[in-house]
């Protein structure tokens, strides 16, 4: 097993993570670790000289373009095992994860095996609770079974992380470098297209740390939403999946009612009607998670950080859409430059 930690800046959060792999109980003989670090400008390179030290079976990488697929493939291109694992810096995983892998690798003959992650918030606070909890509700992530959990073995479309079978990256290729962002999804649907199996097996739990005060969650929401549609510029087949337009398609509708509404009453009603349906399940929603965890206070948050996740998401997405236009008229404009030429 060969485990691929790619990092940038990471001082608050590679040292958990490290010593979440070391203590896992899997043979530290059959154990490669992998740390690619994309150039860290804060103390994550001499906690990482530190941690490498006195570990054979740990190595540290450099990737000087920094972003993380390059770091990906430079980890999968260096890799040994005959399993290749993806974790993130901001996780944890529990004792028993790499040897769960295997297993279910083993057992079911997937190409690729992943588990459930439970989100944790990065900071004390009732809002950054509330993130937590939204981002592994149906309402807030939609299908997405790693957050949202299984009560069995099941074929999924996606994992986070992943535990992939080392001929996977002969057969389908590495990780596109175009795409700084949703890699993972991109390369998992590859994945797919060509016969690849994914297993979400919910014995494997990991942890992740999000990102949890509202400035932080809101850029970074805003981000996913671009980079759910830019990858379209860069793939012969969707990159995605249907459930990260549903934001686009959210705020598109929103737009589309409010210039409806400047001319007729019809897009004032449509508006209107728009903004109760989603006012009603965000509330839903918001009230399940409260009675679930037995704190009335989400209840009163979780509407709030629904409406953050979702319009900034989408409106990231209206931006990503955008520039994919202004990429395609500027390269049509230079290819009839060039013919006029």
């Amino acid at each position: 097993m060969s485990v691929i930690i790619p990092c940038r800046n990471e001082e608050n959060f590679i040292a958990g993570c490290l010593d979440s792999v070391i203590a896992n109980d899997y043979p530290a003989g059959r154990l490669e670790i992998l740390v690619v670090d994309g150039m860290s400008t804060d103390r994550t390179p001499a906690i990482l000289s530190n941690y490498a030290k006195n570990r054979e079976n740990l190595r540290v990488l450099n990737n000087p373009r920094k972003i993380t697929p390059v770091s990906l493939n430079i980890g999968a291109r260096n890799a040994s095992g005959e399993l290749i694992m993806r974790m993130d810096a901001h996780a944890k995983i529990s004792n028993d994860y790499i040897r769960r892998c295997v297993e279910t690798s083993l057992a079911s003959g997937a190409d690729n095996v992943g588990g459930v992650m439970k989100t944790l918030p990065q900071s004390d606070g009732i809002f950054a609770q509330t993130v937590a909890e939204c981002l592994s509700h149906r309402f807030g992530v939609g299908g997405s079974a790693f957050r949202t959990g299984a009560s069995r073995r099941v074929e999924v479309d996606t994992v986070f992380g992943g535990c992939y079978r080392r001929e996977v990256f002969e057969r389908v290729g590495y990780w596109n470098e175009d795409i700084p962002r949703s890699q993972d999804i991109e390369f998992n649907r590859r994945l797919k297209r060509a016969g690849g199996r994914i297993i979400l097996d919910p014995e494997i739990v990991s942890y992740y740390y999000v990102r949890s005060d509202p400035k932080t969650f809101l850029k970074h929401n805003w981000t996913n939403g671009v980079w759910a549609i830019l990858p379209f510029l860069y793939c012969d087949a969707p990159p995605v999946s249907w459930r990260h337009l549903v934001p686009l398609a959210f705020i598109s509708a929103l737009g589309a009612a409010c210039a409806l509404a400047t001319v007729t009453h019809i897009g004032t009603w449509l508006l209107c009607g728009i903004v109760a349906v989603y006012a009603a399940a965000c509330l839903g929603a918001s009230v399940a998670i409260a009675v679930q965890k037995k704190r009335l206070r989400l209840a009163v948050f979780s509407p709030i950080v629904f409406a953050m996740l979702h319009l900034t998401y989408g409106l990231g997405s209206v931006w990503g859409l955008i520039r994919i236009g202004v990429h395609l008229l500027c390269f049509s404009w230079r290819l009839r430059r060039n013919n006029e030429t």
